[in-house]
């Protein structure tokens, strides 16, 4: 932790030194870990964020701090929200403090191409006259890891199933040190969403696929998993059980789906 503490204790440092010192760090931190990352239970599974960094205090402030609260976030700190900076520095820096009480998923607004477009670029040359904060960023997004495993049986990720992916060990061995392509399984990991129908679909998004609960149930009976917890959409509950009704059993995470003030 020597070099972050440099940063706060020597205010001469740019923010632009201050963010390639964490992120330098956070790397080294995030290439230990897998494309389907193990966590331990109880965990409290949290959706998108999307720079609505006062309802990421909230939710710390309601679940409890970290690290007396083990996190997992499956994705989209940044883009449409005001604060996308402030959000994506927390947990990275909560990241590189407690590694093993918080895990970071990739979602795609984790992503070069989406945030020129969603609003974290157009952030960081507000605050900061230039992309460069954006440039170190971003550049991190590429060592997210893909997905999580809680307790070998519950599968985390931001978006959904790929019908290129038929087991976990074949998310294990991809390189994910990439910008996100515009198609195939990695892709699709962080596009897809369920569907009522069976089956595969063409997604409406232009990237990923939908997939059915046949879908579903199959993917979880080849790799021994109970259920599959993915963020990517709104939820005005808060939480659905899409494809997976029975309520969970004690000791089964909470899953905190959305922030208050997110919306399409």
């Amino acid at each position: 932790m020597g070099e972050i503490k440099i940063v706060i204790h020597t205010p001469q440092l740019s923010i632009f030194d201050c963010v390639r010192v964490l992120c330098e760090k956070a790397k080294e931190v995030l290439m230990e870990e897998s494309n389907v990352q193990p966590v331990k239970s109880p965990v409290t599974i949290c959706g998108d964020i999307h720079g609505q960094f006062h309802d990421l205090a909230e939710l710390f402030r309601i679940g409890g701090k970290c690290p007396d609260t083990n996190y997992l976030f499956m994705g989209d700190y940044v883009d449409r929200g005001y604060y996308s900076v402030e959000t994506v520095t927390l947990l990275v820096a909560l990241k590189v403090r407690y590694p093993q009480r918080i895990t970071i998923l990739r979602g795609n607004h984790e992503s070069r191409q989406i945030t020129q477009v969603y609003g974290f670029y157009d952030e960081c040359l507000r605050k900061y006259g230039n992309a460069n904060v954006w440039k170190i960023f971003t550049d991190l997004f590429d060592y997210f890891p893909l997905t999580a495993l809680v307790e070998s049986e519950i599968f985390c990720l931001h978006g959904g199933l790929s019908p290129s992916i038929e087991t976990l060990d074949s998310i294990r061995n991809f390189d994910r040190v990439q910008e996100v392509p515009h198609e195939g399984p990695m892709c699709d990991l962080l596009w897809s969403d369920p569907d009522d129908r069976c089956g595969w679909g063409i997604s409406p998004r232009g990237a990923g696929y939908t997939f059915g609960q046949d879908i579903s149930e199959q993917f979880n009976h080849t790799n021994n998993l109970k259920l599959i917890a993915r963020a990517h959409q709104l939820v005005m509950e808060g939480y659905n059980w899409g494809h997976f009704e029975p309520a969970p059993r004690r000791g089964e995470p909470d899953v905190t789906r959305r922030t208050p003030d997110y919306f399409l």
